[in-house]
């Protein structure tokens, strides 16, 4: 009887325990297999979330091509273009500001700000004024949440300067993160620079037919070199005029609000130096 026991136990355990290891292994497999498929279907879902994204964001680019950026728009225009942005908008929702994202220049190619609206309307009626590329260049990777920014607009006067690129003002501020997506602007200075003459005015600063002399030499040089910045004084206490909401923002794009009415649209430009 005794043998008989031992030999039933040896015979029952093996076949308790290799069941329950095959168990385990095809468990195993499963919650392998499943982790797997979950996985690919994240990569997937997240694939088509990008695509879309960047459909959207080139659609957005698509309506305002045509707007002279944001001169020539309509009532309805604006309100698509609207539409166009809170759909890239809600890509983004909620996500706090990315400073390493946001250093670096970037190109206006819209906005419905007055301010900046008017500029491209005195070009279109004034002969004598062009506005050229117009910038913001932000300057934060100095690991506090703010730093600077220079708004920088090239211009010219026809026959006078060099066409579009005549001269440069810069309008800088510093700026703080006050929430998740709003900054506080602080202006510093505006600044005119990179003073370009045109050919025709050279040529009578110094023409071509006579040897240049040391003084018309020396005023060419003094208009290129030429720096003018003037202190922009403000209250000490924030202003709602002052609030910039960033609205979306990825390595290629920046959406913004100005508080109080406006908005903007910028894709990345190669660096400016000044």
């Amino acid at each position: 009887m005794i043998s008989a026991g031992f030999s039933s136990a040896i015979c029952t355990r093996p076949i308790v325990s290799f069941s329950n290891t095959i168990r385990g292994v095809h468990n195993h497999g499963r919650v392998a297999c499943l982790a797997t498929s979950m996985s690919s279907t994240s990569m997937t879902a997240a694939r088509d979330v990008g695509n879309e994204l960047e459909s959207q964001k080139y659609e957005l680019l698509k309506i305002i091509q045509d707007t002279q950026r944001g001169l020539v728009t309509t009532a309805d225009q604006r309100s698509i273009i609207e539409e166009a942005m809170v759909v890239v908008e809600s890509f983004d929702a909620g996500k706090e500001i990315d400073l390493n994202k946001l250093d670096g220049t970037w190109r206006l190619q819209y906005t419905s700000a007055s301010d900046v609206v008017i500029l491209f309307e005195s070009a279109a009626r004034l002969p004598f004024f062009q506005v050229g590329q117009i910038f913001q260049k932000f300057e934060c990777k100095s690991g506090s949440r703010g730093g600077l920014v220079r708004n920088v607009i090239k211009w010219s006067v026809p026959r006078l300067l060099e066409e579009n690129e005549g001269a440069t003002l810069i309008v800088s501020a510093r700026f703080s993160c006050v929430s998740a997506r709003n900054i506080y602007l602080k202006f510093e200075e505006i600044g005119l620079q990179n003073i370009n003459i045109s050919e025709d005015l050279q040529a009578v600063i110094a023409p071509a037919i006579l040897p240049r002399s040391f003084l018309s030499l020396q005023i060419l040089q003094f208009i290129r070199s030429f720096k003018a910045q003037v202190a922009v004084t403000s209250p000490e206490r924030r202003s709602v005029g002052g609030l910039y909401y960033l609205s979306y923002l990825d390595n290629n794009m920046l959406l913004g609000r100005a508080v109080g009415g406006g908005v903007f649209v910028f894709t990345r430009a190669q660096a400016l130096t000044f």
